[in-house]
């Protein structure tokens, strides 16, 4: 008897933002693949008969193969386990979840997708930054700041005056800044970068899109973090404890 296999968005850290729905298939997993972000209290809710697998993937770091894990998804399913596929965040956001399921279907493996709470919104919200108010944005856009062949339009991205929440951003933040100033983008644009949001480790800093790229070496800010670029930072409560001559540089 075929198994099948659910796509399960843990959310950014904190185990108590998973949904109802992900501990239910948690609960009734007998094999997880679970990925490098996965916050550690995230698996007290797998039974203790269940096989777990790590298949760590993180940004700028040495990762599983993604053809073995569709492989090893198959596998298992074929063998009739119940496999729940454990990502950080929302499968669908930046998880490779839509590729994920379209190899399932093709191999003939039932598939099934749990959101989560991903990191673009739950981060700027662990210090207070709505990734859209009217008061300064009509909406949002979600990019990787990671290098690939599909590079973000980062000078329309300029142009938008939509808040940028940029995933995977830390490594390239110089040149992100350096084509968001020269799209057009003003300097003074406040920014914010959060590290490890909804976890024990998290830690922020407020700045300015000039001072983007210092402010992470300073502050040595790391990976995972979200780097939020727009006047929405300025809703943020220690927004006015920063100095008024580090709001204006730039």
């Amino acid at each position: 008897m075929t198994g099948r296999v659910t796509l399960v968005g843990a959310g950014p850290g904190d185990p108590e933002l998973l949904t109802i729905k992900a501990l239910r298939a948690l609960r009734r997993a007998t094999v997880v693949l679970v990925d490098d972000l996965v916050a550690e209290g995230v698996l007290r809710y797998v039974r203790q008969s269940a096989r777990v697998i790590p298949v760590g993937k993180r940004g700028g770091c040495a990762s599983t193969p993604q053809a073995f894990i569709e492989k090893l998804m198959i596998a298992e399913a074929r063998r009739g386990e119940q496999v729940v596929r454990l990502k950080g965040g929302d499968p669908f956001v930046f998880g490779r979840g839509g590729e994920e399921r379209d190899a399932l279907r093709a191999a003939g493996i039932e598939v099934e997708v749990v959101n989560g709470i991903t990191a673009g919104i739950a981060a700027p919200a662990a210090i207070g930054v709505p990734v859209t108010d009217r008061r300064y944005t009509q909406g949002a856009a979600l990019v990787t700041g990671h290098g690939s062949e599909h590079e973000p339009d980062w000078a329309a991205l300029a142009r938008s005056g939509l808040t940028l929440v940029i995933y995977m951003g830390v490594a390239r933040v110089q040149p992100l800044v350096e084509a968001l100033t020269g799209g057009g983008l003003p300097g003074h644009t406040p920014a914010a970068v959060i590290s490890a949001a909804h976890t024990p480790e998290q830690r922020h800093a407020l700045c300015t899109l000039a001072t983007l790229a210092a402010t992470i070496d300073a502050e040595q800010l790391a990976s995972p973090a979200i780097l939020v670029v727009g006047d929405v930072v300025q809703a943020a409560p220690r927004w006015a404890d920063l100095p008024l001559r580090e709001r204006r540089r730039g």
